[in-house]
Parts: structure tokens; C-alpha cells; sequence
């Protein structure tokens, strides 16, 4: 087993933190030692590096089994941009591209192959030539029926032990409760696994459950205060994700549709777009997002009320991955409630889908803390209430709700238990419609007797009476509300009911003072947020994958202007600060000089010194010592001055026969845009700015090769 400095030493190096969060030391330990490992850990929670980490100091491969071409892509683009030796092999790529990868595998040049379970016959022969040091099934909960997610292909992978006895298995899911934890471990052949269940409680979402009316109308109140906030909006049909996605355009809003009957090259873009921060809101069905490692993500929505628990909870934890506050908001209905049973009607396990519905419905109706709910749902008790759901900052008040039930409960027993609860309230208020005149049931006593009270608060108190057992809805039979025998306590018994009252879904929002959409902002933040989005737009990877959100707002607290300092920064490795260090340390420093209102000829006057102790022929590090500012900004002065047309000899910088590689890797690559293409043509080897200077050079013809 490695030691201990040398673990968190490549933590450092590669992925740029100094510290494991909780239960990633004692998995990584469990690797090492030899086990095979089942982890249960929350969106966000760092599952990947369990296994990426521990990848880098086994003399192997790890196998990483994942279900979808886009969580390899991104899981392979950010191991990349880290300076990890990584790829993928999936349908999506041409024969000549596979084989050239199985040459990487046989020459040790990979150290993570990530591989769908359907491509896993065709690696046999491979598989057999080198070393499997670990092997990792991600998204685990795929491989059981009892999961949320179901996927037939995963039913397979028992075979992995089999094959490989003596290596280590880990096994990772966000979610995944006691019958499904089982099923995985048992169907992956690791019974004796040992099992990590991390907190699921993510303190940093707040969680808001509101009714599905206006919802519209809500969703652009709620964005009024996050005019720049990434977001997504899940829709349980595809027609609504599309005339949601019109709606908000209509609004000056960037959204986009997503969902399966949208052609695969417009939906392969609409999630390109979104990672990358070129779309800012995707109204989808549950088949976006899964294993997106989009860290940015500060608010998804749930236009309808989702099937189950698991899916809901995986759904809300794409948001604030990054770990700064995020809200998540579910609308939901009655209509929902229906439109779900009659999936579940459809589906192979009806008694579980119908059960894991109940819950959900459960949860979007409690009058108690949302997050001990969620929380119990995984096995995991808290004892005092979160603070941070619609409930806990808003604890509901009871009214005596006696007479409401009495005249409900009257009026079902009236109508014999023949109507669903629309009918029922229709004849509460004495509607003049087909459904209450074609029965006969404006002859009724209880007609109209509860016209003082709206449509809408009818169905919240009669949803309240079945949460408290004195009414229920007889799902196999249409729908029909009928009576318990707690529902004869209140009628014949006397027996007293409380409600909640209705006011907390009436009160208007409190609204926050915020800059307008049209308000350009000038924080730091916001300069580092789109000195982020130009280089990633050049290197042609996802913003996220430079640094997150966290990383940025620690910048902004630190302002670090040294690369001793910037590389103390949560989330700065060895790699990004070669690639990236001189112009955030830039930027920062500039817009410290913006705030302490140096004059403007200052920032001419920094690159002038800059210059005149150049032409003393001082190195960059000795520049950099007598101006006291890092070694990556005097390197900014030079190339700025360098492309103002001073005589700048950046030969001395760069070694000859790196330039000499990448003139022949651009005619080879037939000039492309951008650095990407060079960087993944010398599998990183050469850095991003030694790339940069080499095509300065050669563009002016000023090489000395």
C-alpha cells in the first residue's frame, strides 16, 4: 500500500485538493488492501476519485465500467485536462480509433480505459494481454431490477469477478436503498464487498416543494433572481419540455428541449452546449444528465413530480456539485399523482414502482423538515430539522380543520364513493357542469356547501385528509376518493381534525434585490467566470473542467498573485497551473488595480518595466523576484508585448525541438483551430503554453530552428 504523503501528494498533483473529503481515504485504503468495495455516495460527493486516484499509483489499468458515451467523454476530457493518462472505447468510434487505443493498452500509455457493458466482448482478447489492476462499475444501481434505473446490459457484469478473481472491484452509486445495495453486490458476485455508505444530507441545496399551479409563471419569478445561473427543468413529457423551452426563450431566456424524440446529433449538441455554458437553461426529461459532471449547475426544477425518491434525489444532486448554495424547487399535482399511477400500471415491478410513488408523494405533501425525509428514505436519521427547505423557514400553521373534513367527507359519502376527488370538490362548490347535472348530484344536501372555499384549496385539504388516513384513493378504480374508518370517527364521533393552513402556499416570495439581466456585473467573480469561459472555448473543453465555481469564488476570496500562492487554491493542480496560472494571477491582479483606482497608464507602466529589464537580459524568474509578482505574469507581459510588435525573442523560452513537433503536429493536423487538437496530438506531454509560444513563433517565422 502507498503511504500516506505519497497519496496525498498525488491528490495535490492531479486533481489539486490537500485534503480527502469524508470516506475517500478509507475506500482508497480498502482498494489497496486488496477488497472489493460497494460505495453509496451522494451527487457531488467525489466518488470518482475513489477509483481515479488509486488508478494512477496501480501498476495497471483500471476498468471503469460506465453506461453512457457522454459521462465517458466527460469523465475522459477532465481526466485529461488534469494531465491523466486516460480514454474510451464506445460505439461512437471508428474501428482504426479503437485499435489505436488497444496499442495505448498494450504500451502501458493508458492508466483509466473507460467501456460501456456492451462493448466489454469485444475487449476480451485485450483484457488478457495486460494488467486489470481495479475495475470500477460506475452508476451501479443500473445492474437491479429494484434500482431506479434499470439497465439489462448490466446484468452481465457478474462475469468481471469471474474473470479477474484477484483484482478489486468497486462498485459506485449515488443512490441505492438496502434491497438494492444487496442486489448489486450479490449480482456482481462481491457478497463479502465492504460497504460505504457516505451522508447523503447536502446541506448546500436548498429543497422547495410548491403545487403545480401557474407553474409558468413561478418558474419566471424564480429566475428573476438568477439571470445567469445555469439551470434544468425536468418534465415527465416531451411535449412539455418543448413549449416550456419556447416559453422562456419568448422570455429572452437561452433554453433548450431535450428528450428522446429529438435526433441524436441536436441532443448530443443541446448537452454539449449546456456543459460548455453556451445554453443556459435545458428543459429535459429524466434522460438528461446522468453522470454529468457539471459542476456549475446552480438550480434544477422539477416541473412535475418524478416517480420515485432515488430518481429525485439523483435529479436535484446535479445541482451545486461544486458545493456553493443551490436551490432546487419541485411543482406538483394531482394530475402528476395520475399520470405516474398509470405509468406504473405499465411497468414489470407495479408494486415497487407504486410503493417508491407513494413516498414521493409522501415527501412533495409533508408538513415536516423535507430533508429528514429524504434522509430516512437512505437510511440515514438527523435530529434536529435542515433550516434550509420551504418548511423548516416557513413551519405551517394548523387550523381546526373539523367542519372542511366534515363537509368532505359528507359529501363522498352522499355520492356514494363513486367520484375521484375532482368531481368531489365540484360538488363542495356547486359547479353547473356535465359531471355534477348528468348524476343528479346538485339534488345532494352537501351541494355547494363549500363555495366560500377555492378549487384549489379543496384539493390541498382533501390531499391532507389522505395523508391522515381519512380518505384514500382507490387507484384501481378510476380514482375514486373513498371512505376509511378513521373516517367515521369524524363523522359520527365527534373527532377533531387539524389542518394546515393554506396561507404558505399563498404568501408571495420574498423578493432579493439583484442586478438586472441587462446589469453587467463586475465582480471578481464574474472576471474570472469569463476568463474561464475564453480559454475553455480555445482549448475545446467544458468551463468546469479549468476550474469550478468553488475554485473561482476561492480565488476571489484569496486573490492570490504569486504561483506559490495559486497553487494553495482548493481545485489548482500541477497541470492546470502550467496551463492556466499567468492569466487568472493576471486577471486578478488587474482587477485589484481597477479597485484601488490606479491610474490607467499604470497598466502600461507594469509591461514597460517588464521590458526594460528584459533588455537587461534578465530571465522571467528574475524579473519576476525583483518586481515581486509571479513568474506565469511576467510570462503575460512578455507574449503581450511580443504580440504589440516589441522585439521579443521567444526562442529563448522554448526549446527547438518542441517547436519543431508542433510544426510538423500543424501540417499533420492541417492547421487546426484552437490548442485542443495539439494538446490531445502529444497526449499532453506538451503543455498548453509552451503550445501557445511554439504557434507565436512559427506564425511570425521567427523560429531559430
Amino acid at each position: 500500500m502507498p503511504e500516506q504523503p505519497h497519496i496525498l501528494a498525488t491528490l495535490k498533483e492531479y486533481f489539486g485538493y490537500d485534503s480527502f473529503r469524508p470516506l475517500q481515504q478509507e475506500i482508497i485504503d480498502s482498494i489497496f488492501a486488496g477488497n472489493d468495495n460497494l460505495v453509496i455516495m451522494p451527487t457531488g460527493g467525489g466518488k470518482s476519485i475513489c477509483y481515479q486516484l488509486p488508478a494512477l499509483l496501480l501498476p495497471g489499468i483500471t476498468l471503469v465500467i460506465s453506461p453512457l458515451i457522454a459521462l465517458m467523454k466527460d469523465q475522459v476530457d477532465g481526466l485529461q485536462a488534469n494531465g491523466i493518462k486516460a480514454a474510451f472505447v464506445n460505439s461512437s468510434q471508428t474501428e482504426n480509433e479503437q485499435h489505436s487505443i488497444y496499442q495505448n493498452l498494450i504500451d502501458k500509455q493508458i492508466k483509466l480505459l473507460y467501456v460501456a457493458p456492451e462493448s466489454l466482448s469485444f475487449l476480451d482478447t485485450i483484457l488478457s494481454q495486460i494488467e486489470v489492476s481495479l475495475i470500477a462499475v460506475d452508476e451501479a444501481h443500473c445492474i437491479s431490477a429494484w434500482g431506479h434505473d434499470f439497465r439489462p446490459a448490466y446484468t452481465q457484469l457478474g462475469y468481471l469477478k469471474n474473470k479477474f478473481p484477484n483484482t478489486p472491484l468497486i462498485a459506485l452509486t449515488a443512490t441505492a436503498d438496502k434491497a438494492t445495495r444487496q442486489d448489486i453486490c450479490d449480482q456482481l458476485n462481491i457478497s463479502n464487498a465492504t460497504q460505504h455508505l457516505a451522508s447523503f444530507d447536502r446541506k448546500n441545496l436548498s429543497l422547495e416543494v410548491r403545487p403545480g399551479n401557474k407553474r409558468i409563471e413561478q418558474i419566471l419569478n424564480f429566475l428573476d433572481n438568477k439571470p445567469n445561473d445555469s439551470g434544468i427543468i425536468y418534465c415527465l413529457s416531451r411535449k412539455a419540455t418543448e413549449t416550456l423551452a419556447e416559453k422562456l426563450r419568448n422570455q429572452g431566456y437561452n433554453a433548450e428541449a431535450y428528450h428522446a424524440g429529438v435526433v441524436h446529433e441536436k441532443r448530443a449538441k443541446v448537452q454539449e452546449d449546456f456543459i460548455n455554458d453556451s445554453i443556459q437553461i435545458v428543459c429535459a426529461t429524466i434522460a438528461f444528465g446522468m453522470g454529468i459532471d457539471k459542476s456549475n449547475v446552480r438550480w434544477v426544477i422539477h416541473y412535475n413530480l418524478p416517480k420515485n425518491i432515488e430518481g429525485y434525489y439523483q435529479e436535484i444532486g446535479r445541482a451545486g456539485r461544486d458545493g456553493l448554495p443551490s436551490s432546487t424547487l419541485l411543482f406538483h399535482s394531482y394530475a402528476d399523482v395520475v399520470q405516474l399511477q398509470k405509468f406504473a400500471d405499465m411497468s414489470g415491478n407495479k408494486e415497487v414502482q407504486l410503493a417508491k410513488l407513494d413516498r414521493m408523494k409522501q415527501y412533495a405533501e409533508s408538513l415536516s423538515c423535507r430533508r429528514k425525509i429524504l434522509l430516512s428514505y437512505f437510511g440515514e436519521l438527523i435530529e434536529k430539522d435542515c433550516g434550509n427547505c420551504d418548511v423548516c423557514l416557513d413551519p405551517p400553521t394548523f387550523i381546526d380543520g373539523t367542519i372542511i373534513a366534515q363537509k368532505a367527507l359528507s359529501t363522498v359519502t352522499r355520492i356514494k364513493e363513486q367520484e375521484p376527488i375532482g368531481t368531489v370538490i365540484d360538488v363542495l362548490r356547486g359547479a353547473q357542469n356535465a359531471a355534477v347535472y348528468d348524476k343528479g348530484y346538485q339534488q345532494l344536501r352537501t351541494y355547494g356547501i363549500g363555495n366560500d372555499i377555492s378549487w384549489r384549496d379543496w384539493q390541498q385539504y382533501i390531499i391532507q385528509l389522505i395523508n391522515q388516513g381519512y380518505l384514500e384513493i382507490a387507484f384501481h378504480l378510476n380514482n375514486k376518493l373513498r371512505l376509511t374508518e378513521r373516517s367515521k370517527k369524524v363523522l359520527f364521533n365527534n373527532e377533531k381534525v387539524s389542518l394546515s393552513h393554506l396561507k404558505e402556499f399563498e404568501k408571495i416570495k420574498a423578493t432579493h434585490v439583484e442586478q438586472s439581466k441587462k446589469t453587467k456585473s463586475n465582480t471578481l467573480f464574474d472576471n474570472l467566470r469569463e476568463l474561464r469561459l475564453k480559454l475553455a472555448k480555445e482549448a475545446g473543453i467544458p468551463a468546469y473542467q479549468i476550474f469550478n465555481d468553488a475554485t473561482l469564488k476561492e480565488m476571489e476570496q484569496h486573490k492570490p498573485t504569486t504561483d506559490e500562492e495559486f497553487l494553495q487554491i482548493s481545485g489548482v493542480g500541477k497541470q492546470k497551473m502550467q496551463n492556466y496560472g499567468y492569466q487568472f494571477i493576471k486577471t486578478i491582479i488587474d482587477y485589484s488595480a481597477q479597485k484601488t483606482k490606479k491610474k490607467p497608464q499604470n497598466k502600461g507602466n507594469t509591461h514597460k518595466e517588464t521590458l526594460a529589464l528584459y533588455k537587461e537580459g534578465l530571465s522571467i524568474e528574475e524579473i519576476a523576484i525583483q518586481r515581486k509578482l509571479a513568474a506565469s505574469t511576467i510570462f503575460s507581459h512578455i507574449m503581450k508585448l511580443y504580440n504589440e510588435g516589441e522585439d521579443i525573442d521567444l526562442n529563448m523560452f522554448v526549446q527547438k525541438q518542441d517547436i519543431k513537433a508542433i510544426q510538423q503536429a500543424k501540417e499533420e493536423l492541417n492547421h487546426p483551430d484552437g490548442l485542443k487538437p495539439y494538446y490531445e496530438y502529444f497526449e499532453g506531454a506538451i503543455d498548453y503554453n509552451t503550445i501557445k509560444l511554439a504557434l507565436a513563433i512559427l506564425k511570425k517565422g521567427t523560429s531559430n530552428t
